[in-house]
């Protein structure tokens, strides 16, 4: 959500932004906002106008009353109790008018950063920079599912039976393979100083409304019937919602947070994917690195986390990619993101394994997260990014460690949480 000081001083760079975004169709909300703000900003001043009157009036009454003038008092609390009717509607149109302002300020996106290339959707998106040498072996590599199920990893059919299409169960090698995934980022993470987490896995209406505009949230969800809790879709969620109506200490700034969580997505929408496998499911896991931090840090923090998810896939000689996303395919609430794309030898292609993005103060302002300065509070600023998030990471890391007898390579760093293990071998 945006400063509504900017649509107040220059509602022409807000509707630009829009522009910038492909979403003319809520310019018409700038023009709304200015309205009800002008009307609720005249209401204020008349009801402050209204109170100093009903207190001017008001003392009036206890001098009637001493000089025995009943009547006379009678009649001014009669003027006394007006005046407070029509304050109380005053306030019962502002209260309305500040719901109308929020509503439409939820859905203005934010201010994208200068830097941000302009274009309609993610095929517009702008290659930044390769990191390692893409190698396509001269042998076939098969279907990321047909591997896994060569090796007795994973049982899809029992899974439906169970849950249906999107779940899955992982055994035996497999499964351990996606914890030692898992175990390495966190310690990758921990190592570059980052606090670790568990946070929750639910979290209420008013922090999913706070981290994630409502498209997004429609698209992403699950819903506990009867409940004001919602499974989380990334544990951003619950770490940002930690700081929620929360007044923070410089002294404290920087928090970095790597959060291990399980998480749950509707995948409303997601076409043109393979479908049989692992590419979209409802329910997989993730460690994820959050950071709160001073405005003015928020560019050098964003460089970091993206350099972090490009330095851990390198770690595991799986080569990749960063891709800066374009104005159109910016979620609203972000200034600038990027993805990072693994490369798949069976594909040919990269594919998205994460994706950084530095959401300015958007968050902070949803969910009242602010620094206590010198000079007054300020909101902070919110950053994301995703360090690995089996099992779609699988997908990659097999293809890139695919032999030719159907064996899996583990690489040096991830033998220690395999007990040692150097390869997965049909059995």
């Amino acid at each position: 959500m945006i400063d509504i000081k900017l649509i107040r001083e220059n509602p022409e760079l807000v509707k630009e932004n829009i522009k910038k975004k492909f979403q003319d169709e809520k310019l018409v909300l700038v023009d709304e906002v200015k309205d009800f703000d002008e009307k609720v900003r005249e209401f204020k001043t008349k009801g402050d106008n209204l109170r100093a009157e009903r207190n001017k009036v008001s003392k009036e009454i206890g001098a009637l009353m001493s000089q025995g003038k009943k009547e006379e008092a009678e009649e001014v609390k009669k003027k006394v109790s007006s005046i407070g009717d029509e304050i109380e509607a005053l306030e019962k149109e502002e209260e309305r008018l500040n719901a109308e302002i929020r509503s439409r300020m939820m859905v203005i996106p934010n201010i994208i950063d200068e830097s941000v290339p302009i274009g309609k959707d993610d095929s517009e998106n702008v290659e930044i920079e390769k990191y390692g040498e893409p190698v396509v072996p001269g042998y076939d590599i098969p279907y990321h599912t047909d591997i896994i199920e060569a090796l007795n990893g994973i049982d899809l059919d029992a899974a439906g039976r169970t849950s249906g299409n999107g779940f899955y169960y992982l055994m035996g090698d497999i499964a351990r393979l996606h914890s030692a995934i898992l175990s390495y980022a966190r310690d990758f993470m921990i190592n570059r100083g980052f606090t670790y987490y568990i946070p929750p896995f639910m979290i209420h209406g008013s922090v999913v409304e706070g981290v994630m505009s409502f498209a997004e949230m429609e698209n992403m969800m699950y819903k506990i019937e009867g409940e004001d809790l919602y499974l989380i879709g990334t544990s951003e969620h619950s770490m940002v919602g930690k700081f929620i109506n929360q007044i923070v200490s410089k002294e404290n700034m920087p928090y970095t947070m790597t959060s291990y969580s399980p998480c749950f997505r509707k995948e409303v929408g997601a076409h043109g994917i393979e479908e049989r496998g692992l590419y979209r499911v409802h329910q997989f896991e993730k460690q994820e690195m959050v950071v709160i931090c001073e405005p003015e840090d928020s560019p050098y923090w964003y460089e970091q986390l993206w350099k972090n998810t490009v330095d851990f896939f390198r770690t595991l000689d799986i080569p990749v990619r960063t891709l800066e996303c374009c104005s159109g395919d910016l979620a609203d609430l972000k200034v600038k993101s990027c993805d990072v794309e693994a490369w798949s030898p069976r594909q040919k292609k990269y594919f998205e394994v994460g994706s950084c993005s530095n959401l300015g103060d958007a968050q902070a302002r949803r969910l009242s997260i602010r620094i206590k300065g010198e000079n007054g509070n300020y909101y902070a600023h919110t950053l994301n990014n995703t360090v690995v998030a089996p099992p779609i990471m699988l997908i990659s890391f097999l293809e890139n460690n695919y032999q030719e007898d159907g064996s899996i390579l583990i690489p040096e760093p991830l033998r220690p949480y395999m007990g040692g293990q150097e390869k997965i071998e049909k059995k």
